[in-house]
């Protein structure tokens, strides 16, 4: 079966900033569960935890731009025959991804700034970022830092199912309703493909 018309392709900013920051997100989740599970040194988590934030930090901001251009650019409909509850799914799925994207780096951020280390934070050795001034509005900034750090970390936990889940119904859609979905985040259209491979057998 052919994709669907109405399945149309995302523009090439969007694709980037949406590959962009699923790079990111991955290298996060794999630094996290190393940095809280590998059991290592203070010596080799020190440059871990600054790539973690800056990594983090880089994801904010591109989050920040893919709201921006989402809100500016129209994106593609559904397949026509896409039911309703499944579109309700998919945005409720799109919305909690974005709110994680945003919510995971400021608490990640927050307890930076709390902590009693006060470790300074430079973005990829270069570039200082600065603590969120929160430690002065907080009575008890200890037992914050505490609460926050354990939503970070089960938020991360949930960030990790959702986008299994997000990768298990772009499959989906790609392999068992082939309704082009998957296409339209791909930067290679499937009409280009088959032209590229027609034109090299000329």
């Amino acid at each position: 079966m052919a994709p669907d018309a109405s399945a149309r392709h995302y523009s090439a900013v969007a694709i980037l900033l949406h590959w962009a920051s699923a790079l990111g997100v991955l290298a996060l989740i794999g630094m996290g569960l190393t940095m809280t599970h590998a059991g290592l040194s203070p010596m080799r988590l020190f440059p871990l935890y600054q790539w973690h934030k800056s990594v983090g930090i880089t994801v904010l901001i591109l989050t920040g731009l893919r709201l921006a251009w989402r809100l500016a650019h129209r994106p593609p409909p559904y397949p026509a025959g896409m039911p309703a509850r499944e579109r309700r799914a998919a945005g409720a799925a799109h919305g909690l991804l974005y709110g994680l994207l945003v919510g995971l780096p400021l608490t990640g951020w927050a307890v930076v700034s709390l902590s009693p280390f006060n470790i300074p934070t430079v973005l990829y050795g270069l570039v200082p970022w600065p603590h969120l001034p929160l430690a002065p509005l907080l009575a008890d900034p200890a037992a914050a830092e505490g609460l926050i750090k354990a939503l970070h970390a089960y938020g991360a936990w949930f960030l990790t199912a959702l986008l299994v889940l997000h990768v298990v119904a772009a499959l989906r859609h790609h392999l068992i309703l082939r309704d082009g979905v998957l296409w339209r985040m791909l930067p290679v259209r499937p009409g280009a493909t088959r032209t590229k491979t027609l034109e090299s057998t000329r």
